[in-house]
């Protein structure tokens, strides 16, 4: 396959965004590049480390950006190691993007070919064939180094077959496990793993990194930016979706009727919930229930000094909300009702908990 059939049907990559193994700009995160380059300079880097955080914030660019250091015999031996900067001409670099460095392996869901749709896991024959490779030394007496992009795309069995070679790592080996979900990773590669949380980005380090993706994203209008960046929550990637003055319209008109609880705008919600019901409205229904989740999240962090008693209705409705939404997807059916029932829900949790 030619890499730009590979770079077009790749998994999760955002359209007209460069993927993390070719992202070589890296924005925010210190801490945890200063984590790694600690581990270097002592020559005792942990040998499995569980990357968490939200989706979109750097996690899979710092493991490649880790992978291309740790591959290069010079730098992984420099006990001085100040920065994980690669050049993106050197040959470790075209080997990474190319993925066809001998010592890196990838797991990952498959991407869509002429034949098939992409794969929705990992399963684990690929991982037993990506983990092939630590069964030899590499070649250059250098590390061998597996990213596993991302955790959650692991089946019970892939994620016990990674176990096994993380239960007892051959000598200089890297496993960089992304995850959006840490806390569902299965308990024993976690006990196993360095765990490294990358928090949401700065408002200024998400214009940076969207100016750092060229002319096409350079031309999207400040206010625009201006009014997205606050619906990101820290990520690249989502702050993307949003910038679209339509969506960015659509968020600030559900988030005005959550503003007014526990008064019941009926009208509007009723408007509300006939748009949602429409066939062609999957995405609008998606972003309504993303800006609900958001505004209670945001509610609970502002009164966390209340406590969890007091709080435990907006928690309890956030709950039924997540378990309703599944049951409408699982088993089709009309979105009315459960809007509708929805923002009473949430009116009536705003009350018990003012």
């Amino acid at each position: 396959m030619s890499r730009d059939a590979q770079d077009a049907l790749e998994p999760d990559q955002f359209e007209g965004a460069p993927h993390p193994r070719d992202q070589f700009a890296f924005f925010g995160h210190r801490d945890g590049e200063g984590a790694f380059l600690e581990g270097l300079r002592s020559g005792r880097l942990h040998h499995a480390w569980l990357i968490g955080g939200p989706q979109g914030i750097g996690k899979a660019t710092l493991a490649y950006r880790v992978a291309r250091t740790v591959l290069d015999p010079q730098k992984s031996n420099d006990r001085s190691i100040d920065n994980l900067q690669a050049s993106p001409d050197s040959n470790i670099s075209r080997q990474v993007s190319a993925l066809s460095h001998p010592n890196l392996s990838l797991l990952r869901r498959a991407p869509a070919t002429d034949k098939k749709a992409a794969s929705t896991t990992i399963p684990v024959d690929a991982v037993r064939k990506a983990l092939n490779m630590f069964g030899s030394t590499a070649a250059d007496g250098g590390y061998r180094v597996c990213i596993v992009d991302s955790a959650e795309d692991l089946t019970i069995s892939s994620a016990n077959a990674l176990l096994k070679v993380i239960e007892e790592p051959p000598p200089r080996s890297l496993f960089l496990i992304v995850s959006h979900a840490p806390q569902r990773v299965l308990p024993t590669i976690r006990s196993r793993c360095r765990r490294l949380l990358l928090r949401p980005l700065e408002n200024e380090h998400i214009k940076t990194a969207i100016q750092s993706l060229g002319e096409s994203w350079n031309d999207v209008p400040e206010a625009l930016l201006d009014q997205a960046l606050p619906y990101g929550e820290g990520s690249v990637r989502r702050t993307l979706e949003l910038l679209d003055a339509d969506k960015v319209a659509f968020i600030e008109q559900v988030t005005r009727l959550l503003e007014g609880l526990p008064r019941v705008d009926t009208k509007q919600i009723q408007a509300l919930a006939e748009a949602l019901a429409k066939r062609d409205a999957n995405d609008s229904y998606d972003l309504t229930l993303e800006t609900i989740e958001r505004w209670v999240s945001s509610r609970l962090h502002e009164r966390a000094s209340q406590g969890a008693a007091r709080l435990a209705p907006l928690v309890e409705v956030c709950e039924k909300i997540a378990r309703v939404a599944r049951e409408i997807d699982v088993f089709n059916l009309d979105r009315r009702p459960f809007i509708l029932t929805l923002f009473d829900d949430l009116a009536d949790a705003v009350r018990r908990t003012a």
